[in-house]
């Protein structure tokens, strides 16, 4: 609720006590909404890892608020897939399945490759936004922030979905979010050779589109995500 300052009838306004330049208060988003964004960024970071149970006293006490909201915060993870709840116990972080893997890996490569070959010829914007990411990943990698790195990693790919124009397709993408960012922490934290190998696929990936070269474009596309299929099989390579 908005405070307003109240002056006595019939007498000028006070002049401000506190400074003309102080910030105002930040106004903090609702109990459930911080609940959430806790949980999920734990999730996504791995610092609950999957087959963690978590207790509603616990994330009450973690975030500052009482019981009612992380049940609400609960309730809507369990829909995103996330977790799994059980009455008086708490809510289970769920395992990445290999089926999930499966499905966004035959997800992301109909998106991208479609958009990898509509990305060409490539507008110098897009090119200088691959370029920008690149070094922020190779940084991010460098300093040993995966968390940070596969947010990087899914940003690239996104940029050249986002290039085709296809408002549709790309909001498809965007529901791979956080599945992507889950499997990508994942997959850098157990397979730490793969980052080098990663940053050297999006050079590659970048340097097909500098040259308007579609179909290398989409090779190292379909190479670079369909690695990830090894993971739902059991294997690694």
């Amino acid at each position: 609720m908005r405070t307003c300052c109240i002056y006595a009838v019939g007498m000028p306004a006070a002049a401000p006590t506190a400074p003309a330049d102080r910030p105002a208060p930040v106004k903090q988003p609702p109990a459930a909404d911080r609940v959430y964004s806790h949980v999920k960024q734990g999730v996504l970071d791995r610092r609950y890892e999957g087959g963690t149970l978590l207790t509603e006293g616990e994330l009450a006490e973690a975030v500052g608020v009482s019981r009612t909201p992380v049940r609400e915060a609960l309730l809507r993870l369990e829909v995103e897939g996330l977790i799994k709840l059980y009455p008086k116990k708490g809510a289970l972080v769920l395992p990445v399945s290999a089926q999930e893997i499966a499905d966004v890996v035959e997800t992301r490569l109909l998106v991208e490759e479609h958009a990898a070959r509509k990305a060409v010829p490539a507008p110098a914007g897009l090119i200088e936004r691959l370029e920008e990411l690149l070094a922020k990943q190779k940084a991010q990698a460098a300093a040993g922030d995966l968390a940070a790195a596969a947010v990087t990693d899914r940003c690239f790919h996104a940029e050249i979905v986002r290039s085709g124009g296809n408002e549709i397709l790309s909001r498809l993408y965007d529901q791979l979010r956080d599945r992507q960012l889950r499997m990508g922490v994942a997959v850098m934290h157990s397979h730490p050779d793969r980052i080098a190998k990663t940053l050297a696929e999006h050079e590659e990936i970048l340097a097909a589109l500098r040259s308007g070269d579609a179909e290398a474009a989409v090779g190292v596309v379909h190479r670079h995500v369909g690695w990830f299929s090894h993971l739902a099989r059991g294997e690694v390579r």
